[in-house]
Formats: structure tokens, sequence, C-alpha cells
């Protein structure tokens, strides 16, 4: 196994370019409006078109981006991992310009259906019943609902009809046969995607070279383990080949997955350490968020994420009978099991 993560090129395309990476694969960087300031996109080649790895938030600029990289080029088709704004955003504006369908899983396709139209309990009204459960303060309570539907902005629209894809699918593209990996955890259905002939994965958000995936839990399944969910989908990388190019949706291109994955497997076991050790009295997740989050959280995007991390944890040790889950006077607590 590597020692160490291995970048075979820290080069980056520039805004409205794409950047070969392997035989008939091409990287376009897009920006987005968060302190994660950049999502990777990916071109495959296709005989005389191509196939986009999910489509960049729905931003503008983002649209001038995809404009320069399809002036002569031809898209067929668009695969999307995953249901956030994102990966998704575009889908509706790309399939109108280019006539190229929808391909992505039945789980997130249902998702994001639902936050877009805010069905319960896909809404922000039970989010935040969720977290005031799991103690947020009303400050922060009263920012997320301030928000209002932050996700239809991101997404303004849903193509109408898709195809689905499911885990171990294989689907040509061009001359190449690619495998689905469905992941769960940080998305419902989560679809990367492996190509045994070019040593490539396209891991989408499941497998980041230097920051840790956000697992969330969802006021849709509060008792599920998510990161339990999660690590079990990032195991399962470990049966690709050691110098698999992993081609990631933030950050670069790296080779050493089963090194990255080990890497992710303890820093989490380090965390839920950290939060067992905080538990000798009871404790609300709220409560909890400078164990999991040593930096200040600066605004209600981050807080929202934090949340969904912190009680993922903490019901992840609850499984595995590290923590009791106690709720009184309608708040709920966790304390570690005598």
């Amino acid at each position: 196994m590597r020692s160490q993560i291995e970048y075979p090129d820290e080069a980056l395309p520039p805004l409205g370019t794409t950047l070969r990476v392997a035989a008939g694969i091409e990287w376009l960087r897009m920006p987005l409006p968060f302190a994660l300031d950049h999502i990777n996109l990916w071109l495959i080649a296709e005989g005389d078109a191509w196939v986009a790895i999910d489509t960049g938030i729905a931003l503008d600029n983002v649209k001038d981006c995809w404009r320069s990289v399809l002036h002569g080029r031809r898209l067929s088709r668009q695969i999307v991992t995953h249901f956030h704004p994102d990966h998704l955003g575009l889908a509706a504006w790309l399939e109108q310009e280019t006539g190229a369908p929808l391909l992505m899983t039945q789980d997130e396709y249902i998702a994001a259906q639902s936050v877009i139209d805010q069905v319960p309990p896909f809404d922000a009204g039970t989010m935040m019943d969720f977290f005031a459960d799991h103690g947020l303060q009303q400050h922060w309570l009263d920012a997320l609902k301030q928000r209002g539907n932050g996700y239809r902005r991101g997404v303004p629209a849903v193509p109408a009809t898709y195809q689905r894809i499911q885990d171990g699918d294989v689907m040509a593209i061009g001359t190449h046969d690619w495998r689905v990996m469905v992941g769960r955890g940080h998305a419902p259905e989560h679809a990367s995607l492996y190509c045994g002939d070019l040593g490539v994965l396209i891991a989408g958000d499941m497998l980041l070279p230097r920051i840790s995936t956000n697992v969330s839990a969802f006021a849709s399944q509060p008792e599920r383990d998510a990161l339990g969910d999660f690590l079990d989908s990032i195991r399962a990388f470990t049966a690709l080949p050691e110098d698999t190019l992993v081609l990631p949706s933030h950050g670069l291109p790296f080779r050493g997955v089963h090194y990255r994955v080990n890497q992710l497997v303890e820093h989490h076991a380090a965390r839920c350490d950290e939060l067992v050790a905080a538990c000798d009295e009871p404790r609300t997740a709220a409560e909890l968020l400078p164990v999991l989050f040593r930096r200040e959280l600066k605004d209600a995007h981050q807080v929202m994420f934090a949340m969904g991390e912190a009680i993922a944890h903490l019901v992840h040790l609850e499984h595995q009978q590290q923590l009791e889950h106690q709720r009184n006077d309608g708040i709920s607590r966790f304390v570690r099991r005598s």
C-alpha cells in the first residue's frame, strides 16, 4: 500500500477550458460561491461527442464556462453523481441547450424533486425542527429560516425525465465500459464510476484527497446510521487497484485509493473517540459542535452542514452502543454508556 497520496499533475485547467487527465477524459474546473470555491467536472469522449459527469451550480459565470467549453463540441449525455446543487444545478439548462439527457440514480432524482419542491420531510421547516430537537440555538434557526429554499437557487429546475442508473450497472462510454459504484452517507444513492481498462475512478464526493466528505443525518431518516453507510461505502473502493487514478469532485486528481480510505476511516474513528470522551454528561449535538469543528462556524450554511455531521456521528455511536440517546424536555441528548 502507498504510504501517501500522490498527485500526478498539479496543473489546473483555467476556467472555460479543459485539461486532459487520461485517454479520452478531460477535466473542467468550475467556480462555486462558497468557502469550497470549485467543483471538478469531467468530459468523457463518446465518438464525435462527449459525456458530461456533473454540471456545476446554476450561476451565470458557470453557464459562460460551459458555453466556452462546448463551442464546437456536441454533448450526448450527462451523468450526475448526486443531487447536490454543485453537481445537478445546470442539468435542466444543459438539456435545454444541448439536448443531452440526464442519467442518475433513482434516490438522487427523487431527493432533488422533493427538496426543490420542499416536500416534507425534505423541506426547510422539517430540517429546522430536527436541528431544534438536537439543541440548535434560536438565532441559528432564525438564520436558517431566512435562507429560504437555498436549494432552488442552486438548482432552478430538474429535468422532467431521467434515465435510471443503479449499483453494478456497466455503461459503455465511447470505447470503454464504466461500472456504477453506489455509495451512501453523503447522499442517498451517490454514483461513482469506475473504468478498469483505464484504471480510473470518478469518485464524485465520496473520496476527496484533502478534505473529509460531509456526512449528514437527515430529518427524513433521523435514526439511520449515515456515517456507518459512508464508511462501508468507501471501504468498497479498497477492492480497486491501489494505482487507480481517482478523479474527485474537489481537489486534485490523485493515486493512493487504499491509503486515502484508511486515512478517512481513522479520521472518523478519532472524531468518534473525542465525542465519546465529551459525553460523560448528556450533551446535545449543538453543544458538541466545538468538539468536531474547532474553527468558528461563521454562517448558517456552515452550521447546517456541521449540525448534520455532528448528529450523524452521534447516531453512529449510538448504533455502536457507545452512546445512549436520551430525550427529555423535547431535546435529544447523548451520554456515554456505562
